[in-house]
């Protein structure tokens, strides 16, 4: 194992969407800061490198989803994939981010010591492990594993004859040109993936076993998109960016003080799309509220038009077991299909699952508490990118790395060398909620008891709220008695 003797400033590990965007704020507020970007992959990205499955798309619109100091230009707001991946390279380029990346460095092991106060990470190269070491560590890695989608096993799996295919690992020669697919699941996956391959396929089947609320908007902005003719750049950036997460933030908090009333508007607006005879009932009218788990965005009402035309099918019903041909199902239908496509979701990981210690001691993120939802409860000079799951991931990626580099100028100017969150006194008697409250989705309840748990009061709070924190991360003093500095 080789190691690197130097002690940098910084490492970002992940060159995604987040991680990019963290190494421009880190270059903009904290000059002369050392960093290095560890990337596992041969590639930046993120999850805009590794998706390639057909019509891979963002269901966030891009003045949102896209960073503060960088403009979406585009005329399309709901963007594809290699065009936001095109979008997180041009800022790379722009910012001369290239050189900080490391790629083929997987992170494997982190461990901080209280002698040195520094961060000594273990790295898996291609051929060998080696060691660097930093003050301050910024996890910008994403929260769901890169290695495998979540894939349960169905009954009598291996009995059927065509390829099986999870949308994280698709092959790029795989031809469905006029073959019949059948498309298990219900999220952004399997409503992203029906309409763009009944475009080719002879007959795309969407399977699921419980409805999503999905809606329908254009893929462009007109409000923007007129903004840009008349405004500089920037302004029409900004002014479109506030609106979009006003309005966010307007559906949001409508579909938990009138839940009953969001729910009757978008079946509603269903029922327009697929006519009075089509059973909305049955196929897209949730058992839960609106927001419980993820409202499916469909760009100019592309599933609708599928299913119009009929190309797509939907089909709501349990899988008994896989057949030679198919999939036979609890109701005794079969679903005959040359490839089946298992859209059935993600696995999601702890900080990417890296093996962390204090002082050789392994760490259990579950048994701390979340600080703002971006620091652990006792942990040091370690700050982790989680996102919003009812707005745009790069709303709360942004206000990290902003929040991140306050933390390093704070540092700086009292000579401190560490910083870690403690409970207070009056904090012993919180009542545990979990990291992500109020969100049913099937990805997050399998995994929430691995994360750090959330309390009844700031600043223990992930608050999945932009404009809460707008306040709690960027305009509240460092000094607030909870992070101490040493």
């Amino acid at each position: 194992m080789s190691a690197e003797t130097d002690v940098l400033d910084v490492i970002i590990v992940g060159a995604g969407l987040s991680g990019i965007g963290a190494a421009v704020h880190l270059q903009k507020h904290c000059p002369g800061k050392t960093y290095r970007i560890l990337e596992a992959r041969k590639a930046m990205g993120g999850t805009w490198d590794l998706f390639r499955y057909p019509g891979i798309r963002s269901d966030s619109d891009m003045h949102t989803l896209g960073y503060r100091f960088k403009p979406w230009k585009a005329a399309r707001a709901i963007a594809d994939g290699p065009a936001i991946l095109d979008y997180v390279k041009e800022t790379a380029a722009e910012h001369q981010i290239d050189p900080n990346i490391c790629y083929e460095h997987q992170l494997s092991a982190a461990d901080w010591s209280d002698a040195e106060a520094c961060w000594t990470l273990t790295i898996a190269l291609p051929a060998q492990q080696k060691q660097m070491r930093c003050r301050m560590l910024l996890m910008c890695s994403g929260y769901y594993s890169y290695e495998q989608g979540y894939a349960p096993e169905f009954p009598d799996q291996q009995a059927f004859r065509g390829p099986v295919i999870h949308p994280q690992h698709w092959p790029e020669d795989l031809d469905y040109a006029n073959k019949r697919v059948l498309i298990i699941g219900s999220g952004a996956t399997a409503m992203t993936l029906a309409p763009s391959m009944a475009e080719k396929a002879a007959h795309v089947t969407m399977l699921q076993r419980s409805p999503t609320y999905v809606v329908s908007r254009t893929d462009r902005d007109a409000v923007a998109n007129a903004m840009r003719k008349v405004l500089p750049e920037s302004w029409a950036y900004a002014i479109t960016r506030w609106k979009n997460v006003l309005l966010q933030q307007i559906i949001y908090r409508r579909s938990r003080k009138k839940p009953a009333q969001l729910k009757a508007k978008l079946i509603h607006m269903v029922r327009k799309e697929l006519g009075p005879d089509y059973d909305v009932e049955k196929h897209f009218t949730p058992t839960y509220n609106p927001w419980d788990q993820r409202l499916c965005l469909v760009p100019n009402a592309d599933l609708f038009k599928s299913i119009r035309s009929g190309k797509t099918e939907m089909v709501t019903e349990y899988i008994d077991r896989f057949t030679e041909q198919g999939v036979l199902l609890k109701n005794g239908q079969e679903l005959s299909a040359d490839i089946i496509v298992t859209a059935t979701g993600l696995n999601m990981k702890v900080l990417g699952g890296v093996q962390f210690s204090m002082n050789g001691k392994p760490l259990d993120f579950a048994e701390t508490w979340s600080y703002k939802g971006l620091m652990y409860s006792g942990v040091p000079n370690l700050v982790f990118t989680f996102g919003y799951i009812n707005a745009s991931w790069t709303l709360r990626a942004d206000l990290t790395a902003e929040f991140f580099c306050r933390l390093i100028n704070h540092m700086d100017q009292t000579g401190t060398r560490w910083c870690r969150p403690m409970l207070r006194e009056s904090d012993r008697d919180m009542v545990p909620r979990p990291f992500i409250d109020d969100f049913s989705a099937g990805y997050m309840q399998r995994m929430m008891h691995r994360f750090p748990k959330q309390g009844d009061r700031e600043p223990w709070v992930n608050t999945q709220d932009y404009s809460r924190d707008q306040k709690l991360l960027k305009r509240d003093s460092l000094e607030d008695g909870v992070l101490v500095f040493g």
